[in-house]
């Protein structure tokens, strides 16, 4: 089947039974209520983050230090994180964690293991990885967009997510309890088999997004560990994504997204309905923005969605709690209210 990116581009819990044979469609529907106020936070790479704050991009620098504003988002490649294998690198987070505890914000990671419309060999993961051929070439058919190929790590090999998790062990060992949520991307993936080398399955790709979800919320004991969902290959049946969500809400892992496109078909038939029926059940649901997303049409209006669109649809619908927004948001080049 077709896969497609997805864009254009404490409390106390209650479980939602959901029965292994029908389906999330056989669960009684979640109550359509108000989660309380969502705390809307910017999303940026970690190079714009730093081009921001040593003044590069004083208009982005003004956005972080918004009352309104409650942190941001660092989309962090794991070569930022890991030079030389097992030889890790925290200098870059260690600053922008200060930056932003000093201006009384929160810090939220995404590692970053695999890259759309980019060629293998400039994929941003270590060296090392590259040379053990653990970079599998992705394709990406988004009926929005023209098709574009990228590259991303070869987590379904078992060395190669041995070494991913020894990082994610040793980020947690220095900043566990210090950031406020740490997130793998979304599972959204294509990867092109007629050039691929590392023997990807789909079932095996699954399976090592699973474990990483598991490893995640073992090794983050005291910080929130998000898994972004969006869509799975092969997985018509939505089996296998009812399987994370199980273990999302039997393990208090959280759960995101990286698009947030109220009412769009194809979001809506995937991993929506997940997040509206486990909203419940669910320590935290945090949704990005990002800058396709802005320039989606609202399928209600036929004109693209605005900002309480977008908030309202992500807080009583999936049940979000954190937003995470490109700095290219039209509410955010204006001034904070």
């Amino acid at each position: 089947m077709m896969m497609s990116r997805g864009a254009v581009g404490s409390v106390v819990l209650t479980a939602v039974a959901l029965t292994a044979t029908a389906g999330v469609a056989a669960a009684a529907p979640a109550p359509a209520v108000s989660h309380g106020k969502v705390t809307d936070n910017l999303y940026m790479s970690l190079g714009d983050f730093e081009d921001a704050t040593s003044g590069q991009n004083p208009k982005v620098k003004a956005m972080i230090d918004r009352k309104d504003i409650g942190g941001v988002q660092v989309v962090v490649p794991w070569k930022a994180l890991e030079g030389k294998k097992g030889e890790y690198k925290w200098s870059r987070l260690d600053h922008a964690l200060t930056y932003l505890q000093q201006r009384h914000k929160q810090l939220f990671v995404q590692v970053q293991d695999r890259f759309f419309d980019v060629a293998m060999k400039d994929a941003n993961v270590p060296q090392y990885v590259k040379d053990e051929s653990g970079v599998a070439p992705t394709i990406d058919e988004n009926p929005d967009n023209p098709t574009t190929h990228g590259a991303m790590v070869a987590q379904w090999n078992k060395g190669v997510r041995t070494d991913f998790q020894a990082m994610l062990k040793a980020m947690a060992k220095k900043f566990d309890g210090k950031l406020a949520g740490v997130n793998l991307p979304e599972t959204a993936v294509e990867v092109d088999t007629k050039t691929d080398q590392t023997k990807y399955t789909s079932k095996s790709y699954i399976d090592a997004e699973i474990d990483n979800m598991r490893f995640g919320k073992k090794v983050f004991a005291k910080t929130q560990f998000i898994q972004y969902v969006n869509f799975l290959p092969d997985d018509d049946d939505h089996k296998r994504m009812k399987e994370m969500f199980d273990l999302a809400r039997d393990k208090k892992i959280g759960i995101g997204g990286p698009d947030t496109l109220p009412d769009r078909p194809y979001q809506m038939e995937n991993s929506y309905k997940f997040l509206h029926a486990y909203k419940a059940a669910l320590p935290l649901v945090a949704m990005a923005v990002q800058e396709p997303d802005i320039n989606a049409k609202d399928p209600k209006t036929g004109k693209p969605y605005t900002r309480e669109r977008f908030t309202g649809f992500a807080r009583d619908y999936l049940g979000a709690r954190q937003m995470f927004w490109t700095t290219e948001a039209g509410w955010l080049q204006k001034p904070a209210a």
